[in-house]
């Protein structure tokens, strides 16, 4: 009897045991199942970040392609610019040893107009004396040798006579009437023009022809 009540006794421990040793597990299946769900929500999603990471790969390609463009540009244009620069100064230094003398060369132009007034009023007289003549011919000498250094130095004079006026080469001072003549030709030359490199150095002034007045009144 004693035996049969120990034994029943025995049954009812194991079964309380076994219930919460289920009771446990059953607990502890839950949190190993909370914190799986825990660790799935954690992961990172591997096809989103690769898609990510590619275009964000792309957006710096496009973006490294766009700097060195620009690059290439601004360096074409201040190649460019250099280049302009250079060919500009070449010019301004080849104006500068042209035209560097114009003023010189335009008061240097008043001694040799003296030399030809002195030369033109000379009379024209065979019976000169010996040393007046030997004089003339050594101020035309002169003159002629000017009138060389100016062309070495691309100063050259105008031709006038028999010209046609052109109002950027001749300065008209007076209008002569004849009839030999169409009207607008440069009959007369005052005061002769030079060019420099064929830039007007100074004009020639002119006399025109006209025709004359007719008169119309009838005797």
């Amino acid at each position: 009897m004693n035996n049969k009540f120990q034994q029943t006794k025995n049954d009812k421990k194991e079964e309380i045991n076994s219930d919460e040793n289920h009771e446990e597990n059953n607990h502890l299946k839950n949190d190993i199942d909370h914190n799986e769900s825990e660790d799935k929500t954690n992961i990172p999603d591997e096809g989103n970040n690769t898609a990510e990471e590619k275009s964000k790969e792309e957006d710096e390609s496009i973006d490294h392609e766009e700097i060195i463009s620009k690059l290439k540009e601004e360096k074409l244009r201040l190649l460019a610019e250099m280049e302009n620069t250079r060919k500009r100064f070449i010019k301004e230094k080849s104006e500068s040893i042209k035209f560097g003398s114009t003023n010189l060369a335009r008061d240097i132009l008043s001694i040799n107009d003296n030399l030809i007034r002195a030369l033109d009023n000379i009379p024209d007289d065979k019976n000169i004396a010996e040393p007046v003549k030997n004089l003339v011919d050594g101020l035309k000498m002169i003159q002629k040798e000017f009138t060389n250094i100016l062309e070495r130095h691309g100063i050259k004079k105008i031709k006038t006579l028999n010209k046609k006026f052109d109002h950027n080469l001749h300065q008209a001072m007076l209008e002569i009437e004849t009839d030999n003549k169409e009207r607008g030709i440069v009959v007369q030359e005052i005061q002769s023009g030079y060019t420099m490199h064929d830039r007007l150095l100074r004009p020639a002034m002119v006399g025109v022809s006209k025709k004359p007045k007719k008169n119309k009144e009838k005797e």
